[in-house]
């Protein structure tokens, strides 16, 4: 990744932090917001409460009875009011009217009526003639279940007689703030996205255009005289490298080069020891010396061959976007039959391939390339396993994917090896030869694993050795 890419993905990682900051602000702000409005309508209600008892109290006496019958009948009445998608049936106001002394005299629920209300906030403040306010729960330890309360003196001959408290359950409002936060959350995950996706048009389409002309600018003003045929000629071959940049990336060439770059340095080693070899074998020497420089001559040939073999099935593979016949495959045979193969093969070393006992499972797939996975995998766990070493191989089914795994006790995968060891043409040297392989086995195997639809992994054994795991879908 180049530098310029990794400072425009910090912008944009950058921007999308930003905006989850001011979302999370938005989003913690609304809820106080929408009580502020609540709360003005309370005080309002609240003071219209007050006048009405004041008109209905002319002998100097508080009458809060007066508003007994109106909030009967506001209670028992029923309504459906559509307020933008929210249906309200009922009126959840509530109403409690209290002495000089703070006792209960009237309260529109009819549940707290003789009961000294004087300690509470919006009450005492009211009765001493300034604003008062508060939010209590209904029941103790449940926020949920919390109400507003504004309280307004009641005045009577010049003198407060009184205090009104008007409430409203928190609730009432409490799924217009929930819908808001919603809302806020989605217009600004799609706004997010919205430019992240419009960053990286712009780069696309204009980014790289601005820095054709920025080069052809740098080039100008390198010049030391003015010769416009030139001038021209410099802006015809940039914009004609940028198409075929352009066009370069578009086919696949850059991918193309990449493959061939490390083919070539693959197959510059063998290519050199035989070189060498042959060179030497003009000189005079004996028998056995020029045995041995036969003998690595047709190793390093094998070597070459075996890569390019490789390199034309793995092509062949990456090739194909589909399978063209599946058909069921029986896990269980297919693996009895590659340790049956796999035993006599390490046999030399004193290796042992375990099977764990267990259900056979069926997949929809191709049996050739699943045999060649799964013997790829036997192949590098033996090569990797110490001598009289153990090799297991393991089925385990899932709800809908089934696990072929594969398990060596070898030295594992060193820090530096992890997250390479599927990448074309690395490899690590094997414990018993010294010798490295040519890097395609694990990408063969990957390849095969996308082309059913599942995946591989390899990681180390908490105690030791490496787990290689290809995880399949399991026939429906």
């Amino acid at each position: 990744m180049s530098k310029r890419t990794r400072i425009f993905i910090g912008i944009l990682l950058a921007y999308a932090l930003g905006v989850g900051v001011l979302l999370y602000r938005l989003v913690g702000d609304i809820d106080p917001r929408y009580r502020e409005s609540a709360e003005e309508s309370l005080v309002e209600t609240a003071h219209l409460m007050a006048a009405t008892i004041e008109a209905a109290s002319n002998d100097g006496a508080l009458r809060a009875d007066v508003l007994q019958p109106v909030f009967q009948s506001l209670y028992a009445r029923r309504f459906k009011a559509d307020i933008f998608g929210f249906e309200k049936t009922r009126v959840e106001l509530r109403v409690i009217v209290v002495d000089r002394a703070g006792r209960v005299v009237f309260d529109s629920r009819g549940r707290s009526v003789g009961e000294d209300f004087s300690r509470w906030n919006d009450v005492a403040r009211a009765l001493a003639g300034a604003y008062g306010a508060r939010t209590t729960p209904d029941v103790e330890g449940r926020p949920e279940t919390s109400v507003m309360y504004v309280a307004a003196p009641i005045r009577l001959r010049d003198e407060i007689a009184g205090a009104v408290s008007v409430a409203k359950p928190v609730q009432s409002f409490g799924q217009f703030v929930d819908a808001a936060r919603r809302k806020t959350l989605l217009v600004g995950a799609t706004s997010v996205v919205a430019v992240l996706l419009l960053a990286v048009i712009v780069s696309v389409w204009l980014v790289r255009p601005f820095g054709v002309v920025v080069d052809y600018v740098r080039y100008v003003r390198s010049q030391r005289s003015f010769s416009l045929p030139r001038l021209g000629r410099r802006a015809l071959g940039a914009i004609g490298a940028a198409y075929e940049e352009m066009r370069d990336a578009l086919a696949g060439r850059n991918y193309v080069a990449d493959y061939v770059q490390t083919l070539t340095h693959e197959v510059k080693g063998p290519l050199s020891a035989i070189r060498g070899a042959a060179e030497l074998l003009q000189e005079p020497m004996g028998d056995a010396d020029r045995a041995r420089f036969v003998a690595n001559i047709a190793r390093e040939t094998q070597r070459i061959q075996e890569l390019v073999d490789h390199m034309m099935e793995l092509t062949a593979l990456e090739s194909r976007r589909s399978l063209d016949a599946p058909a069921p495959v029986a896990l269980r045979t297919l693996l009895d039959e590659l340790v049956a193969s796999a035993q006599a093969a390490g046999a030399a070393r004193g290796l042992r391939i375990d099977v764990r006992p267990g259900p056979d499972a069926t997949v929809e797939g191709d049996a050739f390339l699943l045999r060649r996975a799964v013997a790829n995998l036997l192949d590098n766990a033996m090569d990797f396993s110490p001598s009289g070493g153990a090799v297991e191989v393991a089925l385990t089914l899932h709800r809908h994917t089934v696990d072929v795994s594969v398990r060596d006790h070898g030295p594992g995968i060193p820090d530096y090896a992890e997250g390479k060891v599927f990448e074309k043409f690395y490899s690590l040297a094997r414990p018993q030869s010294r010798k490295k392989s040519t890097g395609l086995g694990l990408s063969f195997v990957k390849e095969i694993a996308e082309l059913h639809h599942g995946k591989v992994a390899l990681v180390n054994a908490f105690d030791g050795g490496a787990i290689a795991t290809l995880t399949l879908p399991l026939s429906s």
